[in-house]
């Protein structure tokens, strides 16, 4: 399967520099404002389950990342250099969130796709985030990546070298090989 790679002209670009670059700078003109609360029901994931629930099904580093919208280490899960075909599931539900043919190779640590399948993956406003360098006083936001069917959380959606992608956390998924 061919990926297609994202070269970098220079040492020392990680995520933190990604998330504290263009993508920022896009955002900066957004803004967030609540829908009334009589305007529309609060949103139901069709999978809905108790934390203790999501306690005995995950491990405690899965329930870190997929429930707290937790980060993991770089090059900490094997997906990040996955390179064979198959397909990526949503690790809380199991729905089919990414293809391998979408699949582009970063050398960052974590699985970057171009898009995911058609409905599976949710978008929402994250604030800053502390353990990416970014203050709490910080007005600025990233864009959050997280499974349509369940709300668990996968990564966040990025601009790499002038390419908009999904850094997605491995631990949110599964790997199937075609």
């Amino acid at each position: 399967m061919a990926h297609h790679p994202i070269t970098h002209g220079r040492a020392g670009l990680n995520r933190r520099t990604i998330l504290a670059t263009g993508l920022l700078g896009t955002m900066a003109g957004f803004t967030h404002r609540p829908a009334a609360a009589s305007e529309t029901p609060p949103f139901r994931y069709e999978v809905t389950r108790s934390d203790t629930e999501w306690k005995a099904r995950l491990t405690p580093a899965e329930y870190r990342i997929l429930r707290e919208g937790g980060t993991e280490l770089p090059a900490s899960s094997p997906l990040w250099q996955e390179d064979r075909d198959g397909t990526y599931c949503c690790r809380g539900c199991d729905l089919l969130i990414y293809s391998a043919a979408w699949k582009v190779s970063v050398p960052k640590g974590w699985a970057f796709f171009r898009h995911s399948e058609r409905d599976a993956v949710l978008t929402g406003i994250d604030g800053p985030v502390p353990s990416y360098g970014m203050s709490p006083d910080d007005d600025t936001t990233m864009i959050e990546a997280h499974c349509r069917r369940c709300g668990s959380h996968l990564g966040h959606v990025l601009l790499v070298e002038g390419s908009v992608l999904h850094c997605i956390n491995g631990t949110s998924l599964r790997f199937t090989p075609a």
